[in-house]
């Protein structure tokens, strides 16, 4: 494995790039190109992710899609994401929380590129070190990417601490604390929304495709404060169905709204709290409503989180004091 690089200062007016930023999912591959003066000055998004790279062909992947960025001698290349995963390009070795932002940057695992360019992955993290894992007491938690998005989202806020949320197929909610994730709690919301409307009982009494009734996911929502348990709710959704409660497109929002209120009845977050939501817009507008139905505000963010933490290593590396990528005009 490579030794970190040693970076120095470029002369100001130096028209190459200062770095590449990449974040590589599951299905999905998305970079952006920062210039010199710490704009975005371009944009790809592919539907290539690890998944579609066949064994040992990442480097040339990488190179197909990003080589002319590369040929302009960025100073720096940072791949956060599933490519750093067991079935990514290597496998990272997750961080153990806490971890302060200089232990993330001391994780990074550099890679060996022909291009020459300095080449990291973002390592994930976990919730526990692994010799203090227990199946049932201490049983550890992982993420890949979402600390990037968390670490961009603190510093657009400006701020060292923070409850934090990214809601996708499988959510998180994350702790910070003076610059240090503390914690996190993964739920497979997404993903089990997804199982029970295409492949349960459920699916036959909804319409997975309709759009938010704002009235049925707050229903949905004040539901799932029950202490019943959750198979119990879920069953619900079928019989309000049967008894004309709730037609085909408010059964899916009642369903989103009973798997999202089961999350804020796990991770409560006192009235008055101000809650970081970063993912798609679809995902921030119901998780936004949700924290505000309970007495919460929420900051929403999108992809510049992602940009804004690869942005905050690269000043981190090179010394330098920068203000956060913007896209152009």
């Amino acid at each position: 494995m490579p030794k970190p690089p040693s970076f120095t200062a470029r002369a100001p007016g130096d028209p190459r790039p200062r770095m590449i930023a990449i974040d590589w999912g599951t299905t999905s591959l998305r970079g952006v190109r920062i210039d010199a003066q710490g704009h975005i000055s371009e944009q790809r998004a592919l539907p290539q992710g690890i998944l579609q790279v066949e064994l040992g062909g990442f480097a040339d992947a990488f190179a197909q899609h990003f080589g002319d960025w590369l040929a302009e001698d960025p100073q720096l290349c940072l791949l956060s994401g599933m490519v750093g995963s067991r079935q990514g390009w290597q496998e990272a070795p997750y961080c153990p929380c806490p971890a302060d932002f200089s232990a993330l940057c001391q994780q990074l695992l550099w890679l060996d590129v022909p291009q020459g360019v300095p080449t990291a992955i973002v390592p994930g993290m976990s919730s526990l070190a692994h010799n203090q894992v227990d199946a049932v007491h201490d049983v550890p938690d992982v993420m890949r990417g979402e600390e990037i998005q968390v670490i961009g989202a603190l510093r657009l806020m400006d701020s060292r601490d923070g409850l934090l949320l990214l809601p996708g197929t499988h959510s998180k909610w994350v702790q910070a604390q003076n610059s240090t994730i503390t914690g996190f709690k993964t739920f497979m919301t997404g993903e089990l929304f997804a199982l029970l409307a295409q492949h349960s009982i459920l699916g036959k009494t909804l319409d997975s495709s309709a759009a938010l009734e704002e009235a049925a996911f707050i229903q949905g929502l004040d539901r799932a404060q029950s202490p019943d348990t959750l198979s119990h709710l879920l069953f619900g959704t079928r019989a309000l169905s049967l008894f004309g409660a709730l037609d085909p497109a408010q059964s899916a929002s009642y369903l989103s709204g009973l798997l999202i209120g089961q999350e804020l009845h796990t991770m409560p977050a006192p009235a008055g709290s101000r809650v970081a939501v970063i993912g798609s817009s679809t995902l921030v507008q119901r998780y936004s409503l949700a924290l505000r139905h309970v007495g919460c505000e929420a900051v929403a963010f999108g992809d510049e989180a992602t940009w804004a933490g690869h942005h905050a290593i690269y000043d981190h590396l090179t010394q330098t004091t920068t203000s956060t990528p913007q896209s152009p005009p």
